[in-house]
C-alpha cells in the first residue's frame, strides 16, 4: 500500500450543522447519528464551517475549484461549471491520484468529469440550463421553483427516487473500494461519495422515521414573524411561495421528523461506506471527510430550504478522521469549505495549487492543532436576489450586504439565533465603516450583476432553443463493458477467479 494516504470524501445535501449533535448547537436536538458521532469523537471537528454559497451547484462548484462563485460564474443551480476550471479532481489526478466520483455534484455543461476519472452514477439533477432564473422578472415563478408541498406532503414513505439514488452511491462506492483493494497496481485514491439526503421533499423511509418515535421532535427555536423579517426573508418566501401555501405546527414537525429520519439514513449509508472501508484494509492509510453544500432552514425563522446566510442555512457539518494522523479535537474558528481544496493537496503532499486564484486557505494548521485563519466569505447570486448577496464571517461577528438591502451584522456569541441586527448600532458603527470599504474594495457589484443577466440571458435563450426537436442531454451515462464483467474469456478462468478473491490467494 502507498504511503501518500487515500482520501474519502463522504458528503450529505443540505445536511444542517446545527441540528447534528456533535456541533456547536444553540439548542440540542435528538438527531441519531451513531457512525458520524464516533468519528467525531475521534476526529476533529470544525463547528464553525461555512459554505460559499448557499445553494447545491455554485456550492459544489467552489468546493471543487477553491474558488468563490463570482470568480467561476457559478451562479445558480443551471449556471455552467466550465471544462477548463481547474478542480481538486484534477490536480490530485496530476499529482499521481485515483479519483472517483459516486452520486450528486450537480455538474451544469457537457463536462459531467471535471477531473474525476470515473464517475459511478449519472446524478440525480439535471445537467442542463432548464433552471435558469430570470431577475428581470422576479414576480414570475417558474415551476422549477422550490413551493411548500415538501413540507405539506412530510412523512413516512416505503421508497422515493432519492433512496433508489443513495443506495445505488452507497453500493457503487462500496464496490469501488473491493475493486481497489484487490488491484496490486492501484494508485492512492481520492474518492468522493456525495448523497443527496436529507434535501427535501421530507420524506423518508418508515425504519428512519420510525426511529423517532416517542422522541420530542423540536419545533423551530425561532418562529416566523413577519414583523421581523428582512427583505430577503420576504423574497425567499415568495420563491417558495410561503404566504399562499400555509404550514400548520403538525406539518412542520412532521418535516422536521423527516428530516431528521433522513440524516440517520445518511448516518447508515456512511457506515456502510465505512465498515467497506475497513474491511478492505485500506481505512488506516485513508482519511475520512465529511461535509456538505449547504444547510436547511428547516422552518426556523418561518423559511425552508437554503438560499439565505441565516446560520441554519449557510453553516456546513465538517469533519476530518484520521486519528493516526490529527489529533481529536474541536476547531471553533471560522473556515469554508473553499478550504478544502488547498488542505486536500497538502494532505497529499502536492504542490499548492497554481493554475488558477485560490480563495480558499489550507486546514493542516487546525488539524495539528496550531491557529490558522478565522474567516469564511460567502456569496449568492441564485433565486432570492435580484443583486449579489455576500457574506464575511471572522470572529464572532457576521456582516450581510446585498445593494438595495439594509446591511446585517449579527454577534453569534451574543446572539446565536441572528434576532437583533447590529448594523445600525453606534457601537458597532466604526466596524461596520470597515466592512462596507473591505465589501467595495473586494466586490465590483455592478459588473457582477452585468454579467449575471448577460450570462442568464444566453442560458435562457440556450434552453429555449434546446427544447425544440430531439435534445442531446449532458447527463452523465456511466459507461460499462460487459465483456469485463464476473466470469468472461478475457484471461484464464482460474487467474480470474483468484484475482477477484480477497485476501487475495495465491496462483501458481
Amino acid at each position: 500500500m502507498t504511503q501518500r494516504p487515500n482520501i474519502l470524501f463522504l458528503m450529505a445535501d443540505q445536511m444542517a450543522a446545527r441540528v447534528l449533535p456533535f456541533m456547536d448547537l444553540p439548542a440540542p436536538t435528538p438527531v441519531i447519528v451513531p457512525r458520524m458521532q464516533k468519528l467525531a469523537d475521534e476526529g476533529v471537528v470544525f463547528t464553525s464551517a461555512y459554505c460559499p454559497s448557499p445553494l447545491c451547484a455554485p456550492s459544489r462548484f467552489s468546493l471543487m475549484a477553491g474558488q468563490l462563485p463570482s470568480r467561476i460564474g457559478a451562479y445558480d443551480n443551471a449556471a455552467e461549471f466550465r471544462a477548463d476550471t481547474p478542480t481538486m479532481a484534477h490536480y490530485l489526478r496530476l499529482g499521481g491520484y485515483q479519483t472517483i466520483l459516486s452520486g450528486k455534484m450537480h455538474y451544469i455543461g457537457a463536462d459531467q468529469l471535471h477531473g474525476f476519472e470515473e464517475r459511478l452514477t449519472t446524478d440525480i439533477y439535471p445537467a442542463g440550463f432548464t433552471w435558469t432564473p430570470d431577475w428581470t422578472d422576479f414576480a414570475h415563478r417558474p415551476t422549477w421553483y422550490h413551493s411548500m408541498d415538501s413540507v405539506l406532503n412530510a412523512g413516512p414513505t416505503l421508497r422515493t427516487n432519492q433512496l433508489d439514488f443513495d443506495e445505488e452511491v452507497t453500493y457503487t462506492t462500496r464496490r469501488k473500494l473491493w475493486d481497489i483493494a484487490r488491484d496490486p497496481e492501484a494508485r492512492p485514491f481520492f474518492m468522493c461519495a456525495s448523497l443527496t439526503h436529507p434535501h427535501d421533499p421530507f420524506a423518508i423511509h418508515r425504519k428512519y422515521w420510525d426511529l423517532y418515535e416517542g422522541i420530542d421532535i423540536p419545533g423551530p427555536r425561532v418562529p416566523f414573524d413577519r414583523e421581523a423579517m428582512d427583505p430577503h426573508m420576504a423574497r425567499l418566501r415568495h420563491v417558495f411561495n410561503a404566504d399562499n401555501e400555509p404550514v400548520t405546527e403538525e406539518q412542520i414537525l412532521t418535516a422536521r421528523r423527516a428530516y431528521f429520519g433522513a440524516i440517520s439514513f445518511v448516518d447508515e449509508q456512511f457506515g456502510l461506506i465505512l465498515d467497506t472501508l475497513a474491511e478492505t484494509g485500506m481505512a488506516e492509510n485513508t482519511i475520512v471527510v465529511i461535509s456538505g453544500d449547504h444547510g436547511e432552514m428547516l422552518g426556523e425563522h418561518g423559511l425552508w430550504y437554503k438560499m439565505s446566510f441565516r446560520e441554519d442555512a449557510a453553516r456546513v457539518p465538517l469533519l476530518v478522521h484520521a486519528p493516526g494522523r490529527f489529533a481529536a479535537g474541536r476547531v471553533e474558528a471560522n473556515v469554508s469549505t473553499l478550504d478544502l481544496l488547498p488542505t486536500f493537496l497538502e494532505m497529499a503532499g502536492l504542490p499548492a495549487a497554481d493554475a488558477a486564484p485560490i480563495d480558499g486557505l489550507s486546514l493542516l494548521p487546525h488539524l495539528h492543532g496550531a491557529k490558522g485563519h478565522d474567516e469564511a466569505i460567502g456569496e449568492y447570486m441564485g433565486e432570492g436576489v435580484i443583486a449579489p448577496m455576500v457574506m464575511i464571517r471572522r470572529g464572532a461577528m457576521k456582516f450581510i450586504h446585498c445593494p438595495g438591502d439594509p446591511d446585517q451584522l449579527f454577534d453569534l456569541a451574543a446572539d446565536p439565533n441572528e434576532l437583533t441586527n447590529l448594523a445600525e448600532a453606534p457601537a458597532h458603527a466604526e466596524l461596520v465603516v470597515a466592512l462596507r470599504a473591505e465589501i467595495a474594495g473586494r466586490w465590483d457589484f455592478p459588473a457582477i450583476t452585468a454579467d449575471v443577466l448577460a450570462n442568464q440571458r444566453r442560458r435562457r435563450l440556450v434552453a429555449a432553443a434546446d427544447a425544440i426537436g430531439t435534445l442531446t442531454h449532458w447527463d452523465h451515462n456511466p459507461p460499462r463493458d460487459a465483456g469485463q464483467d464476473y466470469i468472461r474469456a478475457h484471461m484464464d478462468l482460474e487467474l480470474l477467479e483468484a484475482q477477484a478473491r480477497f485476501p487475495r490467494v495465491r496462483f501458481d
